[in-house]
């Protein structure tokens, strides 16, 4: 298939389009002239201009057979200057690739949502201003799926982690602090976690190309879908599975820090899973790939 994905030099969108040209499928990239050109993984670049007539006729003219939408702004808590920026990515950005994938004829949109939207297990709720622009862009999309033929489907994640990962995240925060043997301050570390391998979340996007390009895709339109470990645990047993995954020791002062406003104490628990997909790499095999990586 030619496909078109956004947010290929991020940490998942990199996974991503890694297995999309492994399986044979030609990739585009939607980046920006500042992108990093070594971190697109095999995938041909078109540099946004800002202008959403460039971007009509170039999805127009590559007549791609789906778009794989990665691409936003992730902020825990925000500033009143980083309004603009999640509006800009998180809403208007993804607005423009919808409108034109719909004035293009694609046939359908893999969307990515957030356990974040739904804080305390409720069906909305955003845990903070960064899971609230991820609905609103959902609110936008249902005037496309009621006035537009095109297949739009949501896929919501939960944490991740894996090899390549450079993000501030609590595995590879782990990482450093036991191989350096430094003490780390924590919560108390009762909320419960549920965190994934990047390759079963991969794993989940490469099974939802294959259910909208299937003859059934449609009943599969307007929905969400959900990726979860299937082994969600306290922050302190998932720190204890890390330590025996790793042979090292995590120096933690629990109760540190106290917990952040909105602690998500219990993850989204509701979703629905991709159909036919499971989760291949438990939380300690995925930890032993990354370290060895």
């Amino acid at each position: 298939m030619k496909l078109l994905v956004t947010g290929v030099t991020g940490f998942i969108g990199s996974h991503l389009v890694q297995r999309l040209v492994a399986d044979g499928h030609s990739v585009h990239a939607v980046v920006r002239e500042s992108s990093d050109p070594s971190r697109l993984a095999g995938a041909t670049p078109y540099v946004m201009t800002g202008d959403i007539s460039d971007l009509i006729t170039f999805m127009k003219e590559q007549q791609f057979d789906g778009v794989f939408h990665l691409a936003s702004l992730f902020l825990a808590r925000h500033r009143a200057e980083d309004i603009r920026g999640l509006i800009d990515s998180n809403v208007l950005f993804s607005s423009l690739l919808l409108e034109s994938a719909v004035q293009a004829d694609i046939p359908w949109f893999i969307n990515t949502g957030t356990f974040w939207q739904h804080y305390e297990n409720e069906p909305y709720n955003p845990v903070n201003l960064y899971a609230a622009t991820k609905q609103a862009f959902e609110d936008i999309a249902r005037y496309y799926l009621e006035t537009s033929p095109i297949n739009f489907v949501t896929l919501k994640l939960s944490d991740t982690f894996g090899p390549g990962d450079t993000r501030q995240k609590l595995v590879n925060l782990w990482m450093k602090t036991a191989q350096n043997g430094e003490a780390m301050k924590m919560s108390p570390g009762e909320q419960i976690i549920d965190i994934s391998y990047v390759e079963n979340v991969v794993d989940a996007f490469v099974r939802l190309l294959e259910l909208l390009s299937g003859s059934s895709g449609s009943e599969y339109r307007g929905r969400s879908f959900a990726v979860s470990s299937g082994e969600a645990v306290s922050l302190r047993e998932t720190a204890s599975r890390f330590e025996e995954a790793t042979d090292l020791e995590l120096k933690i002062e629990w109760g540190g820090f106290p917990y952040r406003p909105r602690e998500v104490m219990v993850p989204w628990t509701l979703g629905e899973p991709v159909p036919g997909w499971t989760p291949k790499v438990g939380f300690q095999e995925g930890i032993k790939k990354t370290f060895k990586a």
